[in-house]
């Protein structure tokens, strides 16, 4: 079974702008009108949850907007701000898996089923997402957790803003049914009103028609639509670009800490949980970047390029543990982060033909146990009795 998320950042345009303009927060904010206050000819981008209140939404012209909420803040788009808002959350979800496709500013899928070992299942991944961008961005997202992009894209919406919803395997077309079919990719004002004429209102009710009666009225697109309502959706999340521009991860602890050999176990413990991703996606990285954050909230990165790139555990942890030596003061730390990125960079030129070294001996053994058994079952002498878990509110391993 797949694992896919949608991630929709939260009326995203109005988010920005009353994060960063705090007169704004609490007002009914429309972005997508001109300098003349609201009764240009302009149309929504986004309303915020204030302004949604009063019937103000998307696509709706400014003028109509004005006349439901005419106390409202209008404010015309900041596109380069917007962007730059959205490569941020896009990197946060790229720390994750390489599998995310952006189907626009604000949203974006992720095939996380690969990072399941690693990082959760779903829910938990969800949930880490959701507080990573909070705390980086100020910002919340709402997420659809399930087995297929249809399903998730309906999940991520019911529960806006700052959603979470899950729908387990096997409960797709439970979930569905009771919805308007509207909510089914393919189906726009036309299409729901040809099958209001079969009697068809729900998606559950498109479930049940007899598909002879739905060829006839739609043809053999009635036959796809009907595999969409039972929650049967092949698609592929396709990542853009050519390959990750890094890959990464990092821990928080439940508690600030300044314990040396704790902090050490947590630098060891990423290193080899990072090489081991590397390796599996047959990936070198030539830069070492450390995450650190202290009990001030203050976060800061150091890179190191290597003379040659690695997917050794022990190259990243003593890069890693120089890094953190550079910036660690007499202070407790919140938070520990390894990335990597610079991938099949060239080598210099005396080396550009030479066969890259096989990973060790040691590497293999580990990724082929861990592979079979799950990545509990072998660890480093140093690190037993002192494995940090994946997260706070993770339940430990059984």
């Amino acid at each position: 079974m797949r694992t896919i998320l949608h991630l929709d950042m939260d009326a995203f345009f109005a988010a920005v702008e009353q994060r960063d303009r705090p007169e704004l927060r609490g007002e009914p904010v429309i972005i997508g009108a001109d300098p003349r206050g609201g009764r240009g000819r302009g149309v929504v981008s986004t309303a915020s949850y204030e302004a949604r209140r009063f019937g103000v939404g998307s696509a709706m012209p400014i003028s109509q907007a004005y006349r439901r909420c005419p106390h409202g803040v209008y404010l015309p788009p900041d596109m380069e701000k917007y962007a730059h808002e959205s490569e941020r959350v896009m990197e946060i979800l790229r720390r994750t898996t390489d599998l995310v496709e952006p189907v626009s500013i604000d949203e974006a899928f992720l095939d996380v089923t690969g990072s399941a070992r690693a990082l959760g299942d779903g829910e938990t991944i969800a949930r880490r997402l959701k507080q990573q961008i909070r705390e980086e961005t100020r910002l919340t997202a709402s997420v659809g957790v399930a087995g297929s992009m249809l399903v998730a894209k309906v999940a991520s919406d019911m529960r806006k803003p700052d959603g979470l919803v899950v729908v387990p395997p096997g409960t797709e077309a439970a979930f569905l049914a009771p919805l308007p079919v509207r909510r089914l990719w393919g189906i726009g004002p036309k299409m729901e009103e040809q099958l209001a004429k079969l009697g068809v209102t729900t998606i559950g009710e498109l479930v049940s028609l007899d598909p002879s009666r739905l060829e006839r009225r739609l043809g053999t697109h009635g036959h796809d639509l009907q595999r969409l309502a039972r929650g049967q959706d092949e698609r592929e999340v396709t990542a853009s670009g050519a390959g990750p521009k890094s890959l990464g991860q990092e821990h928080t602890y439940g508690e600030d800490t300044d314990d040396p050999s704790r902090l050490r176990a947590t630098l060891l413990q990423l290193a080899d949980a990072v090489a081991a991703r590397l390796r599996a996606h047959g990936l070198r990285a030539r830069t070492v970047t450390l995450k650190y954050r202290d009990e001030r909230f203050s976060t800061t990165t150091h890179a190191r390029t290597l003379r040659e790139p690695t997917d050794s555990g022990g190259v990243l942890f003593e890069t890693a543990s120089a890094l953190f030596a550079d910036v660690h003061q007499d202070r407790r730390v919140r938070l520990l982060g390894i990335y990597t990125s610079h991938f099949g960079e060239e080598t210099p030129q005396l080396e550009l033909f030479r066969e890259p070294p096989p990973p060790t001996p040691i590497d293999r053994l580990r990724d082929e146990v861990t592979s079979r058994f799950g990545s509990d079952t072998i660890t480093r002498a140093s690190l037993l009795g002192r494995r940090e878990r994946r997260n706070p509110s993770d339940k430990p391993p059984r």
